[in-house]
């Protein structure tokens, strides 16, 4: 079997559920909240939501495999009303708020840029994003996961699933961050499902992630086809 020479860094499972369908995940890892799966073209790993997390993903892939790229992959918000949620976008420049620094993707000279925060953006701060930086897009971890590239003298890109709108909020998303930067699904469900003035919100949020995954899951199989992985 080839070595991988690819990482893709998720923040959630379901992020990279399509690419790694049928594979097995690290039972060792699974244990510290990191799904690592093994594949004969890439290393892919999720292991949660923020910049902690995203370390400890990169950690982990580096660990498994002499990767040479990594690719910061999952779910964005949209920050202009030109994303259109349902689809998956490359990034050309990633910003760290925190810090101000810029990272540039080895795939794009031009093109959308993201920032990263700390949070879940809200529509105030998707607003303030784009007018402080011109972002297309925000998230959570691919700074992080740039950074640590440059680090380590490895080329990063950044591909992200769309999931919501530039003028679209759901206050109780924030809340629902685990232990190990998880989701936690069910909780959030059973909120939603008391509170009925949330369900469409709720219902459009799922499909517009569904739809931007799937999307995801095939440009990322594109790239592995082309990298020739």
């Amino acid at each position: 079997m080839k070595t991988p020479s690819i990482a893709i860094i998720a923040a959630l499972p379901r992020e990279i559920a399509g690419l790694v369908r049928g594979a097995t995940a690290d039972r060792e890892l699974l244990q510290s909240g990191i799904s690592l799966y093994r594949l004969p073209q890439a290393v892919v790993v999720a292991a949660g939501m923020g910049a902690q997390r995203a370390a400890l993903a990169v950690e982990a892939a580096r660990n498994a495999a002499p990767v040479s790229m990594l690719i910061s992959v999952g779910l964005a918000g949209a920050c202009t009303p030109e994303i259109t949620p349902g689809a998956a976008a490359e990034v050309a420049l990633t910003i760290d708020t925190r810090t101000g620094e810029r990272y540039t993707s080895a795939a794009l000279l031009a093109g959308l840029t993201l920032a990263t925060i700390d949070g879940i953006a809200d529509i105030n701060e998707k607003s303030r994003l784009a007018a402080a930086y011109g972002t297309a897009l925000v998230d959570m971890e691919a700074a992080t996961v740039a950074r640590l590239a440059l680090a380590h003298g490895l080329a990063f890109r950044a591909i992200k699933a769309v999931s919501d709108a530039c003028d679209f909020e759901l206050d109780s998303l924030a809340q629902y961050a685990g232990e190990h930067g998880e989701f936690r699904t069910a909780a959030f469900a059973l909120h939603t499902a008391l509170r009925p003035w949330q369900w469409s919100k709720a219902a459009r949020l799922g499909r517009d992630s569904s739809r931007a995954l799937k999307a995801l899951t095939a440009a990322l199989q594109q790239i592995l086809h082309d990298e020739g992985v």
